[in-house]
């Protein structure tokens, strides 16, 4: 699974606007809308929301992954937003999200969910490469940091 081979570096925010776990959910998703990858954005916030609400995706150290399964994406689609704020998100370790990394796939496609949440978690365990994303300050910038990490 090669993650710069699904985010496009037009859905990418850097820096975020919103200033709360919501907005910044709908902020991504809308990004996602605005390239033309949703078929249903109502739709697809409510499928990331239903799955926020079952269990926080604050999954620690300052990332969430929110995600969501929903006939209303043709394939697996991605989106990232970087803030230096900090947004509460109800995370396992109590502090605050600076990167925010959204997927939304297709319901019927486990697989390639599962593979792209397990290779986010692995390459945000590098804190050089983390460190260097928190500090980003454009989509470019993000874009060419996952492509340089991606090709080591």
């Amino acid at each position: 699974m090669i993650l710069s081979q699904i985010l496009r570096p037009t859905c990418i925010k850097a820096p975020l606007e919103g200033e709360d776990k919501n907005s910044v959910i709908t902020e991504l998703v809308e990004l996602l809308d605005a390239n033309g990858l949703l078929l249903d954005k109502k739709a697809v916030l409510d499928a990331v929301f239903l799955r926020e609400q079952t269990r926080s995706t604050g999954i620690g150290s300052g990332i969430a992954i929110p995600h969501g399964k929903c006939k209303e994406v043709k394939e697996l689609v991605m989106a990232v937003g970087i803030t230096q704020k900090g947004i509460e998100f109800a995370s396992v370790d109590g502090k605050p999200v600076t990167i925010v990394i959204l997927l939304v796939s297709p319901a019927d496609q486990t697989g390639p969910h599962i593979q792209a949440l397990a290779k986010i978690s692995r390459l945000m365990l590098d804190e050089q490469f983390k460190g260097a994303l928190e500090k980003a300050n454009s989509a470019d910038e993000v874009y060419e940091l996952l492509s340089a990490k991606e090709s080591e």
